[in-house]
């Protein structure tokens, strides 16, 4: 089983940004792909990016793409989402899950562990 913590979420301006920070137990966190996800007030959770087992794609919304980097620190079992040009709509609470598989999927369904959430708020 693996338990996940976030953490870095905060009130910023637009255009600001902020770093979030996932820190998983357990000794089989290489083993795992990891995500972002984000849920607004009154809306489905929605797919923020990832990034595979090893680390080595990455994969985007739409939305957040050019503007939020994602990175994994296998000896710290730590995966972070850094988030640049922030905008209100960037506005929820953000989750960190994990995935088994060893490329990410983009579905809350794909995902085995979840955090309990940041909020991020981003005033315009």
């Amino acid at each position: 089983q693996v338990q996940l913590v976030e953490s870095g979420g905060g009130l910023v301006q637009a255009g600001g940004s902020l770093r979030l920070s996932c820190v998983a137990s357990g000794r089989t966190f290489s083993t795992y792909s990891m995500g972002w996800f984000r849920q607004a007030p009154g809306k489905e959770r929605e797919f923020v990016g990832a990034i595979s087992q090893l680390g080595d794609r990455e994969y985007y919304a739409d939305s957040v793409k050019g503007r939020f980097t994602i990175s994994r620190d296998v000896a710290r079992r730590t995966v972070t989402l850094q988030m640049t040009s922030l905008k209100p709509e960037d506005t929820a609470v953000y989750y960190c899950a994990a995935d088994r598989a060893s490329i990410p999927g983009q579905y809350t369904d794909n995902y085995d562990y979840w955090g309990q959430g940041t909020q991020v708020t981003v005033s315009s």
